[in-house]
């Protein structure tokens, strides 16, 4: 063991490595470096994830992994939303716990590793405050951003402010508060500086941000904003769009940038106007149709990806048929579908006519069944079209027997692919890592396209052109 030495482990969404990386920051200022191997850390840190129970229960496998192997000159801290919402709990759960920290006061990570040092007691330390101040000032100078690969998420708020009844996010975040716009100005300029080519902007509810600020369409002014901050800076994506606050400036700001990708992710959860006023979310799904018609019109390529929640509470077949109807009229290009998790102290909790799991899982694989045949033919309409490909990486190709072949692919994302979640474009051969290129997309499949590198292309291309179109199949 090192002293001065730390071991951070994250878990869960991007939101949450972004706090990661923000408090890895402050421990390096502090004196402290980073180091893969627990075992040589003096501080142990799991900033654990407490969305839904399967997190929860890989939160708390980690943190007993680090309690059973820690001697006792180092200090296991848990971090994170399962800290902030559970924290007594947590140390019941986890034997040798010694300090307790959580998502609204991570700014003060190494006044916490410092008060463990001297502590005289081996009761674990809390350090949960109830109040959301985690931006500006208080943020200690700390970059709110993740940088991965050639990509980065840059977070523009923490907290929300809706009322949505199957989420614990208010009551583990606390409400909306948004960043400065200064500061995250210097942050994507900061971006640039580092080469990267995708500016991820990431909250709870990206279209909420600058409500606290007195900003009327403060998203929509926040981008124009980084546009002209750093305009060299090829793509610019908007991940979690509340229903609702989809604005017609909104809309007209992204097709009028090139630089921002003709992307838009909006969780929509469900499409029975009965289901979502019981979930407490906009129920209007006229709005919908509307403003993905709005959206269509001045962005005909754009990419819209949802989620939906399957096997709410009360959820009839009725209810989920109007769902499946919905998705097949809609034709999303990404669709994620998930089982609904049952969540102590939400009003969701509270609600009669709870579905058994083998119900919302033939409903989950029922709704994912429409989404594939949907999804196929979007990739189909690709092949034989041009599209800008980030490259993220290579892979070896393998025959039937598992056996390499000795040839390389890269692996990369086009402006239709959010990192982690969405699909890959594999292409032939060897692309340079962190750069955008040309690809003919020759191949599709359910999720992932395949391509080759339009040699008669330049290089140097404008994020979401297209730059051919051949025969659609």
């Amino acid at each position: 063991m090192h002293k001065d030495h730390y071991y951070l482990l994250s878990l869960g969404c991007s939101k949450n490595t972004v706090d990661s990386e923000s408090m890895a920051q402050l421990l390096e200022r502090g004196g402290f470096r980073g180091t893969a191997a627990p075992e040589a850390a003096e501080v142990l840190i799991v900033n654990t994830c407490g969305f839904i129970g399967p997190a929860k229960q890989e939160s708390i496998d980690a943190l007993n992994e680090l309690a059973a192997m820690k001697n006792p000159d180092q200090y296991l801290i848990a971090a994170g939303c399962l800290s902030q919402r559970y924290g007594e709990v947590l140390a019941q759960e986890v034997k040798g716990l010694d300090g307790i920290i959580g998502t609204r006061r991570w700014m003060d990570i190494v006044d916490l590793v410092q008060r463990l040092r001297t502590r005289k007691h081996p009761e674990p330390l809390y350090h949960l405050p109830t109040d959301a101040t985690t931006v500006g000032a208080d943020e200690q100078g700390a970059r709110r951003i993740s940088i991965e690969g050639a990509s980065a998420y840059i977070k523009i708020a923490d907290g929300c402010r809706r009322p949505c009844a199957f989420c614990a996010i208010p009551k583990i975040k606390g409400t909306a508060v948004s960043r400065p716009v200064e500061a995250i100005l210097n942050e994507v300029r900061f971006l640039r500086d580092q080469g990267v080519q995708e500016l991820i902007l990431i909250a709870q509810d990206t279209t909420d941000y600058g409500y606290d600020l007195g900003l009327k369409n403060g998203l929509a002014k926040l981008l124009n904003q980084v546009v002209k901050a750093v305009p060299d800076v090829p793509w610019i994506r908007i991940m979690y769009a509340y229903p609702g606050y989809v604005t017609d400036e909104l809309i007209d700001t992204i097709a009028g940038h090139d630089q921002i990708v003709n992307y838009l992710d909006i969780p929509l959860q469900h499409a029975h106007r009965d289901t979502l006023l019981r979930m407490k979310r906009p129920a209007k799904v006229e709005w919908v149709h509307e403003t993905l018609g709005k959206m269509r019109e001045k962005m005909p390529d754009i990419a819209i990806r949802t989620t939906f929640i399957v096997g709410y509470p009360g959820e009839t077949d009725e209810e989920f048929a109007t769902l499946e109807q919905f998705v097949g009229d809609l034709e999303f290009d990404r669709v994620g579908a998930f089982t609904y998790s049952y969540e102590i102290g939400t009003p969701s909790a509270e609600l009669r006519g709870q579905v058994d799991d083998d119900v919302k899982i033939a409903r989950q694989n029922r709704l994912m069944e429409v989404q594939q045949s949907i999804s196929l033919r979007k990739n189909q309409a690709q092949v034989g079209r041009v599209l800008p490909v980030l490259i993220e990486g290579h892979a070896e190709v393998e025959d039937e027997d598992g056996q390499s072949t000795g040839e390389l692919i890269s692996l990369g994302r086009s402006y239709r692919d959010a990192p982690e979640i969405d699909g890959y474009v594999m292409v032939e051969g060897s692309a340079p890592v962190g750069e955008i290129v040309p690809v003919r997309i020759t191949g599709a499949m359910l999720y992932d396209l395949v391509g080759t590198v339009e040699l008669n292309q330049p290089v140097v291309i404008q994020p979401g052109q297209i730059f051919g179109s051949g025969d659609l199949v």
